[in-house]
């Protein structure tokens, strides 16, 4: 997908951070458009249907995390990518933000230039989403790669970007221990730095919706910790 192509909402209260951002984001030939709240990225979101969002978690009328949670139950955007971009650095409120849905967490203050690194970072996820089309069965599962759809006895499931690449990885070998190296490498890459607790969430989190006896059936253990 050429950078023409790529739409990026950029969400933030402040509007320096907005004028800021959104020229080095279209300097570099993406699409942006900008919302100030929650409320109005949804709207936003569901008109124009970005490949990114970057969101500030800390917001009038609605904040950061009750969007990202209100987007990730949208069917059309369950596949866009999201990123927080806030001042917010505590443990807790990045764990949160995972599990809100979001697919990465970057802490304010950040120098335009690492941002659109790790925006690019992030935008290659899509070049490896056009040359995948597999779907696996496994478990009873049926996990399409291409329409990012999972089908469990009949029913779909919609699960966040990440929570999907990680059962992805998972369902394709199944009883392998894969390392937690590994598990960052193929799932967030080399170029995105989060920490081993980021796993430990997205895992529990599938746990609960897939079923833990059928996510032992996939993986027996499910995956290797070290130190």
């Amino acid at each position: 997908m050429k950078k023409k192509d790529i739409t990026i909402l950029l969400v933030d209260d402040e509007q320096d951070i907005l004028e800021i951002v959104g020229y080095n984001l279209e300097q570099e030939g993406y699409k942006v458009i900008t919302a100030s709240d929650g409320k109005e990225a949804i709207s936003k979101a569901k008109k124009a249907i970005p490949q990114l969002i970057i969101m500030d978690v800390m917001m009038p009328e609605m904040d950061g995390m009750e969007a990202c949670e209100h987007i990730r139950r949208i069917p059309e955007l369950s596949n866009v990518i999201i990123t927080f971009l806030t001042a917010r650095s505590e443990d807790y409120s990045q764990v949160a933000g995972f599990e809100a849905g979001a697919d990465d967490y970057i802490t304010k203050p950040i120098k335009p230039k690492l941002l659109v690194s790790k925006v690019k970072a992030l935008l290659r996820r899509l070049k490896t989403d056009e040359k995948t089309s597999d779907t696996l069965f496994v478990a009873g599962l049926e996990i399409n790669r291409e329409e990012y759809k999972i089908v469990k006895n009949g029913e779909e499931l919609i699960l966040p970007r990440k929570e999907f690449e990680l059962l992805y990885l998972l369902a394709s070998k199944p009883g392998k221990v894969f390392k937690r190296e590994e598990i960052l490498d193929k799932v967030w890459g080399n170029e995105v730095i989060v920490g081993g607790r980021t796993i430990d969430v997205h895992i529990r989190k599938l746990r609960e919706k897939i079923d833990e006896e059928l996510f032992k059936t996939i993986k027996g253990v499910g995956y290797k910790l070290e130190a």
